[in-house]
């Protein structure tokens, strides 16, 4: 191989005691990237110039091989869960020198990059990757240094990715081959034995969620961003399947990003510089601005192809359901440039409940905003099986509890303090069900939820009259512009109101479980927004 990017100014791997390299390939371009990775027979380009990619045995993030090294640093100040599994430094480092030797005689590619928008916060993050498409992805998910900087930059954190490399859990300490440690002391994070790419983008989000709270004072968040003509700032909550990205892509409105963000005393930032969208189903009609950004410079990972082997086929899941597309953020029109806002004047709890019950658009006060956030539910239709019609409910802390090193309480408090400091709206918006549960009632049509978060944004739910939610106490109002009046009280859209009432009482008995174990770090303000169970 020929090709040489831009290497920083006497810069080498030795001192991460990556020696004996066949070669380190620096900063190369997407196009030599693109090339590397189809002469290796790694992928293949698409019609639409993307280059395809298959991740091999894993096709999503392992959330149970995910460790944080516990020592002094974090044995006090990380929330020790199914989530962050501690492993051990001696076993980190044990870890981290066979993966060295797996390295000897092989090839990498190097990538410097940084994350957060703000440059009070700005992190430089070099990339050591096995595979050329990994490398691609850190060019693509994380923001580019112009060729002057990479010339002189110094890392801050370190992430070293060997799909190739398998740890042995009975040496290395692992749960099975595949592992992804976060070392916050020597700042580096370690991934092998999984080529799913989202390993690489969640495991600095997991670093960031830990370091700018915990010694910048910055809220980090899992959601979506955008600004209006007027320069007001929106942020949209949401777990996977609520419409997250699809309600932040506005004509109207300007993209800061579409899945992480900070909140300063003055801004909101964009994490990364680019896109990791879910394409299954995509069509143009659904999703314009992610369609029209599959183009060259953009991954497309595990997806399948109509019968000439070129054209995409986004309906086929026989890989995985979770077939995504990785994109720079340029990629797409009317974006924020830099990607960042001022404070947020309204904020936006999306959920997708398929039980039917809660109110498409409510109003929340400060205690019921961080009840919600801390809560982070959303109802998840069962699988494909025959006969199988009930909804699951999915509660997940802050809106992403796999990616939070804190207590989730320590982020509630966090937004609380800032809701008042700012005097932002707080929204809930059920993207799910209405006039009954699924498989009885309608999805709720997306042009009605547009018109309610537009309605939202321009101030015109101000002065309408509101009525409260019998059970879970929300405020809802009782016009809006552009939306039917009978369908803003779940109620009135059931035929029958006692199975209305009942199936409400069911959602907040599963509401009212999940807080339990959140009861004891939670002040009476938050409690005081906890639904109404009845009997």
């Amino acid at each position: 191989m020929n090709h040489v990017g831009i290497r920083p100014e006497g810069a080498t791997l030795d001192y991460l005691g990556l020696k004996n390299l066949a070669a380190a390939f620096w900063n190369l371009s997407p196009a030599e990237l693109v090339e590397e990775t189809i002469t290796l027979g790694q992928g293949s380009l698409s019609d639409t110039g993307a280059l395809c990619v298959d991740t091999g045995e894993f096709t999503g993030r392992s959330p149970k091989d995910k460790f944080i090294v516990k020592d002094a640093n974090t044995e006090k100040s990380v929330w020790w869960s199914q989530f962050n599994i501690p492993f051990e430094s001696q076993k980190f480092d044990q870890l981290f020198d066979r993966m060295r030797a797996y390295l000897v005689g092989r090839e990498v590619y190097v990538r410097d990059a940084f994350v957060c928008a703000d440059p009070r916060y700005r992190m430089n993050v070099r990339v050591v990757t096995e595979f050329p498409w990994s490398n691609m992805f850190a060019y693509n998910m994380f923001m580019r240094p112009t060729q002057e900087e990479l010339k002189n930059i110094q890392p801050d954190w370190h992430v070293i990715c060997v799909p190739g490399f398998m740890a042995d859990p009975e040496t290395d300490g692992t749960r099975q081959h595949n592992f992804a440690v976060i070392n916050f002391t020597k700042k580096m994070a370690i991934i092998g034995g999984t080529g799913y790419t989202g390993e690489i983008k969640k495991g600095i989000f997991t670093v960031l969620n830990y370091v700018l709270p915990h010694e910048k004072g910055v809220l980090p968040m899992h959601c979506s961003a955008n600004v209006g003509k007027d320069g007001d700032t929106a942020v949209f909550f949401g777990l996977s399947g609520t419409g997250k990205t699809t309600l932040s892509s506005d004509p109207n409105r300007q993209l800061i990003g579409d899945d992480e963000h900070g909140w300063t005393d003055s801004t909101v930032f964009n994490f990364e510089g680019g896109c990791y969208a879910k394409t299954i189903d995509l069509t143009r009609e659904k999703e314009p601005q992610i369609y029209d950004a599959i183009k060259f410079g953009a991954i497309l990972e595990n997806i399948g192809f109509q019968e000439d082997g070129v054209t995409p086929n986004y309906s086929d899941s026989s890989r995985t359901e979770n077939t995504r597309v990785s994109y720079p953020i340029h990629h797409i029109d009317n974006i924020m440039q830099p990607s960042l806002g001022g404070i947020p004047k309204n904020i936006f709890f999306l959920t997708c409940d398929a039980f039917g019950v809660l109110p498409p658009i409510s109003q929340l006060t400060k205690g019921q905003a961080m009840y919600q956030f801390i809560s982070g539910y959303t109802a998840k239709v069962a699988g494909t099986e025959a006969g199988i019609t009930e909804p699951t409910t999915t509660f997940s802390a802050c809106f992403g509890a796999p990616f939070l090193p804190l207590h989730p309480t320590q982020y509630a408090e966090m937004m609380g303090k800032k809701i008042d400091e700012c005097g932002a709206k707080v929204w809930l918006i059920n993207t799910g069900w209405s006039g009954g549960s699924y498989g009885t009632g309608e999805r709720m049509k997306l042009k009605y939820t547009r018109a309610m978060i537009t309605a939202a944004l321009e101030g015109k739910l101000d002065n309408v009259d509101f009525k409260t939610h019998e059970i879970f106490g929300l405020a809802m109002p009782t016009t809006c512009p552009d939306v039917p009046s009978e369908l803003l009280d779940p109620k009135s859209t059931w035929k029958d109101g006692a199975a209305y009432d009942a199936k409400a009482s069911e959602l907040a008995e599963k509401c009212v479980n999940n807080f339990e174990k959140f009861k004891e770090f939670a002040n009476e303000e938050i409690m005081a927004a906890s639904p109404k169970v009845t009997a």
